[in-house]
């Protein structure tokens, strides 16, 4: 066997023991997760997710799942709550803990201090005997039979069934809240994922220069005109309407057609009927359009009125494409 023969056998073995473990967490839901789901949605306070070592790590992904998907949640070491950070824990609070053994001891310390607080507890945890297990409210197992590490020694196989239940939490929060795309991207306004759920055309044109010429302009005008605003085209208006479109490319095509160009006005060279957006259209769908019809630009419309270009590249900018 090869080095890369070699290399890719430990990947596929790896992916397959993990693949494994997480579809046999399918086995190990009963109802205490959908009590634990339940609580969680009538609760009226936080998710505060805690945990030790590569769990602590996990409890932070889980963390900014549920944030980002509707669930307020805040993360809490446990080593750090029984210093001092205990108080992150307010009274309508709801705490997940995770742990692969159940025992660690920063979570054993933690523990009694949850149930004094009377906050509901939400155990995670490989090991159902643990004391884990038995002091949480709601117990849910990701039990794994061994690590993809050839020890067993490196958390892989238990962090990745971690993480998996969490993401069905969060998942089973978000369906039942009724979280929307709407609602992902007021969560989301800076990423990529929220602009192609909130960005308009009218926010992009806004920012563009405004290409137009009349009817009758020259074609020098037309040159200078594509060329000064820097969006490859312009809008082609007579008496105050839109009745065409010019492009760069149909400046080629005119070079390569006409030998003396000189009487030639934007009426003779223009493109009738242009493809159009509205200004209030989502951003994601006006690239639909240009990618399906093998386009650069869009004209935008406010209503009847020109209102600006769109530009292939504008969306690339924005992190559209």
């Amino acid at each position: 066997m090869n080095d890369t023969q070699s290399i890719l056998s430990i990947a596929k073995r790896t992916l397959e023991t993990e693949s494994k473990a997480i579809q046999n967490l399918v086995n190990l839901l009963d109802e205490q997760f959908a009590y634990a789901v339940q609580h969680i949605l009538d609760s009226k306070g936080r998710v505060v997710v805690s945990g030790v070592g590569k769990s602590a790590i996990i409890a932070s992904k889980i963390v900014a799942t549920l944030n980002s998907t509707g669930t307020p949640a805040i993360f809490m070491h446990a080593a750090d709550a029984i210093h001092g950070d205990l108080g992150t824990i307010q009274e309508n609070d709801v705490v997940i803990c995770i742990s692969k053994s159940g025992n660690t001891p920063e979570i054993k310390a933690l523990l009694p201090l949850i149930k004094i607080a009377k906050n509901k507890l939400i155990g995670i945890t490989g090991n159902m005997d643990s004391l884990l297990a038995k002091q949480a409210d709601f117990a849910l197992s990701t039990f794994v039979e061994k690590e993809a590490c050839p020890n067993n020694l490196a958390p892989t196989t238990s962090t990745s069934a971690q993480l998996a239940m969490g993401d069905a939490l969060a998942i089973s929060l978000l369906e039942l809240r009724g979280f929307s795309s709407a609602d992902f991207a007021k969560y989301h306004p800076g990423g990529a994922l929220g602009k192609k759920l909130y960005l308009r055309v009218a926010d992009i044109v806004v920012n563009n220069q405004k290409p137009q010429v009349d009817i009758d302009s020259s074609v020098k005008e037309v040159i200078v005109e594509i060329s000064e605003k820097m969006l490859g085209v312009t809008a082609v208006i007579k008496e105050g309407t839109l009745v065409g479109i010019v492009t760069d490319g149909d400046i080629r095509r005119m070079l390569s057609r006409y030998d003396d160009i000189r009487g030639l006005r934007a009426k003779d060279i223009m493109t009738s009927n242009p493809k159009s957006v509205d200004v209030d259209t989502l951003a994601v769908e006006a690239l639909k359009i240009l990618q399906s019809q093998g386009i650069s630009q869009l004209l935008a419309f406010d209503g009847d009125t020109y209102a600006g270009v769109v530009h292939l590249h504008n969306l690339i900018n924005e992190g559209i494409l």
